[in-house]
């Protein structure tokens, strides 16, 4: 399968993914309004199963200062004009199944693009009758839209890591650590990247050596911003 040589590597390689970009927020009657720089990696090793192939990731990344591009600790929200703390994205694992269906790709010249569109909708971790600040709703909606691009000769050649620089849009609710309720509007984050030797040194050390390493064996269930929050909202009750 080409994607996964594309995506990841077909001999079990670590390969790390790089990105950085903005987030924006919308409301119906207010914005949009650039209220976060955003960078981090994902970690990815591709082993094939009996089923297609599984792709086993960790994945970390900073909200940044939207001006100075320094992570911030801390954030005032300039909606409900509270202070908030920032709880960056420490998302293990982040686990997928790939092969059961091709993945379109389109030619474009020497390039070949191939599309994920990720259309997401299921019950909300975070029911609004327990967190009424920081859950929109009771199903979680969003889009996570992506775009990969590689040379086609590359592609073409036998090596099992293809390189590539890829596009990441995604329209999301309000994260729960911003405290918005159930406010109209969400965020949008548009980002761009590529498969990496190395991460900026500031990423490196803010995140850690265990995220620079792809899990080992396939775990579930995923974590994501909505459950690491519901965790931590948990363990913070029963201390």
């Amino acid at each position: 399968m080409d994607f996964i040589r594309v995506r990841a590597s077909s001999d079990g390689a670590e390969t790390i993914s790089y990105w950085t970009g903005d987030v924006y927020g919308w409301q119906d009657d207010d914005g949009p309004r650039h209220l976060f720089g955003f960078e981090g990696l994902n970690v990815a090793r591709a082993v094939e199963a009996d089923d297609g192939w599984r792709l086993l990731t960790r994945e970390a990344a900073l909200y940044l200062d939207p001006a100075s591009r320094e992570p911030l600790d801390t954030w005032h929200n300039p909606v409900t004009g509270r202070e908030a703390e920032v709880a960056h994205v420490f998302n293990d694992p982040v686990n997928q199944r790939l092969g059961a269906h091709p993945v379109p790709e389109t030619r474009l010249g020497g390039q070949i693009v191939y599309n994920v569109d990720v259309r997401l909708a299921y019950p909300s971790p975070l029911k609004v009758a327990d967190y009424p600040d920081n859950s929109a709703s009771d199903t979680y909606r969003a889009l996570e839209l992506f775009q990969f691009f590689a040379a086609a000769a590359d592609v073409a050649s036998a090596t099992p890591d293809v390189p590539c620089v890829f596009s990441w849009c995604r329209v999301s609710p309000w994260l729960p650590w911003m405290a918005m309720g159930q406010r109209g509007g969400g965020l949008v984050y548009h980002c761009r990247g590529a498969k990496v030797s190395e991460v900026p040194p500031r990423l490196r050390e803010r995140v850690g050596e265990r995220f620079l390493h792809a899990p080992q064996e396939w775990s579930a269930p995923n974590v994501t911003s909505w459950t690491a929050f519901r965790d931590s909202a948990a363990g913070r009750v029963g201390r």
